[in-house]
């Protein structure tokens, strides 16, 4: 696989040498011409010199060649451009970091479905950790054709019972986030304007969902075995 990295920070530089031990080629577009002459005596990967953010920069890198775009600086309002910037240009795969929790319903509403949160993630992790909680790697447990979708709720869906909604078949939802509070879903469950819902849903149930709401109103996916993080709303979870 080709993955090209926006930004040089610790994560995506021990990820991109265990990817290239993989054999797979790895990118790195980074504004700092000093960082990528000491970086390229270290690791095997290519180096452009430029803005992540500028569409040209990124369509030097080949975005239909590309499996993978992470957008990894340490700037959030980068990161988001450019990953806008990315998902224009047509590269399949878009992941936005962040680390300010005020931009996760921001992306959301943008439509960048697969957004990394590192603190919210290892904080998670550590609270169940500390809690005696089984944190099963959730590739373990969604498995085969089974997937993750997630939309929020707009004025349309506002006092709707979850039972009332149109969803295709071999769709569910399974639970919905309020105000960041995790909630399991009923049948006669009324949702509220900006609720997160999750559905799980067989893959070829997908399209469907997409349709009826598509990803400039906040909804997502997750598909199994992908190399993205847990996120906020609109991501992977």
């Amino acid at each position: 696989m080709r993955i090209v990295f926006v930004g040089t920070n610790k994560i995506s530089l021990i990820t991109a040498r265990t990817l290239s031990e993989e054999g797979h080629e790895v990118v790195f577009i980074e504004r700092n011409k000093e960082k990528i002459d000491k970086l390229s005596d270290e690791m095997d990967c290519g180096f452009i010199l430029g803005d992540g953010t500028a569409p040209d920069i990124l369509k030097e890198v080949g975005p239909k060649q590309t499996d993978f775009l992470f957008c990894m600086t340490d700037n959030d309002r980068d990161n988001i451009i450019a990953g806008l910037v990315g998902r224009s240009l047509g590269f399949s795969k878009v992941i936005v970091k962040i680390e300010d929790l005020a931009y996760e319903h921001i992306c959301s509403e943008l439509g960048l479905r697969d957004v990394i949160v590192p603190t919210s993630t290892i904080s998670r992790y550590l609270v169940d950790m500390i809690m005696g909680r089984d944190a099963t790697e959730l590739t373990s447990v969604i498995r085969d054709d089974a997937r993750f979708f997630t939309f929020v709720a707009g004025e349309e869906e506002n006092d709707t019972a979850v039972g009332e909604l149109d969803l295709p078949k071999k769709a569910k939802i399974i639970c919905y986030y309020r105000e960041d509070r995790f909630h399991l879903a009923q049948h006669d469950t009324r949702l509220e304007t900006g609720d997160e819902v999750v559905v799980l849903t067989h893959v070829d149930m997908l399209e469907a969902l997409q349709k009826k709401w598509p990803p400039g109103k906040g909804s997502g996916e997750q598909e199994v075995g992908d190399e993205t993080e847990e996120g906020g709303r609109g991501s992977t979870r």
